[in-house]
């Protein structure tokens, strides 16, 4: 396998371009890229997408693997961390960080790192990475997910504008490749994006009415605001009778945790009887 400084080297003759200007765009000195390239000393896990970005390549050919073998090595990283990942965050984060000493700088690594480091205890450590995935990346998906993140990562620490900036950049969709595939896909394939779409959906459809009951509250209107709560606990009532898939968990048990903030909204918000 080729060592990673060499690449660079190859890569940065081919484009005809100095050490100072790759070392410009990174914002490292021409000594550091100096030192890549004869193996002295290894760039920052974090510039490694930026570098990939600059020179028009993935990540894994920058680091020359077989890109179909690692893609599959990859997401048995990611799948094994996803077994741990909600009970265990600090198992889940162990795995994936071993997984980038075989792949460093793999984007679908660091894009599943980014859900298990948390936030606001390690926010800066998250938002750098975010900011690495964001300007490095070729992947629309990651890059997104990273703007996404990044937003969370802010507001967590009361830097409302500059969630509201990472916010910005994420482009506004109404529709979902889920919901094309459902739409236009037929048996197996049709059936596992509907299901996806349909647990994504019924999640979101219950919190945005909590938003919008907090809002009312927040304005005064306590009826409005116990409208949209009741519609929130409805939603979810309305998944009693379901069960599992192989895509999906059951959906009532799955999204129970909602209902404790649903009934404390509704038990300030009482219904008030119409004057006879």
């Amino acid at each position: 396998m080729i060592k990673l400084g060499q690449k660079i080297k190859e890569l940065r003759k081919a484009k005809n371009i100095s050490q100072e200007t790759l070392a410009n765009f990174l914002g490292v000195s021409f000594q550091s890229v100096s030192k890549w390239e004869t193996d002295t000393t290894l760039p920052d896990v974090a510039l490694i997408p930026a570098i990939a970005s600059f020179f028009g390549v993935s990540t894994d050919e920058l680091f020359d693997f077989n890109l179909y073998d690692i893609e599959q090595k990859v997401m048995e990283i990611c799948h094994k961390s996803w077994a741990c990942r909600d009970k265990e965050p600090e198992k889940a984060e162990a795995i994936l960080r071993e997984g980038l000493k075989k792949y460093p700088g793999n984007d679908i690594i660091l894009n599943n790192l980014l859900c298990v480091i948390p936030y606001p205890e390690r926010a800066n450590e998250v938002i750098d990475l975010c900011k690495a995935l964001i300007d490095g990346t070729k992947y629309d998906d990651v890059k997104y997910d990273a703007c996404r993140i990044m937003a969370l990562a802010y507001h967590s620490i009361g830097e409302y504008s500059l969630c509201k900036e990472a916010i910005d950049r994420i482009p506004e969709i109404y529709f979902t490749k889920l919901e094309v595939a459902a739409d236009l896909l037929e048996g197996e394939e049709q059936f596992e994006a509907a299901v996806r779409q349909h647990s994504l959906s019924f999640e979101s459809g219950i919190s945005m009415c909590m938003k919008m009951g907090k809002y009312y509250a927040e304005q005064g209107d306590t009826e409005k605001a116990r409208i949209q709560y009741t519609m929130a606990k409805n939603i979810y009532l309305s998944a009693k009778d379901d069960f599992p898939t192989k895509y999906s968990k059951n959906l009532f048990e799955a999204f129970a945790d909602m209902l404790p903030e649903i009934e404390n909204a509704l038990a300030a918000f009482p219904s008030v009887p119409s004057p006879s």
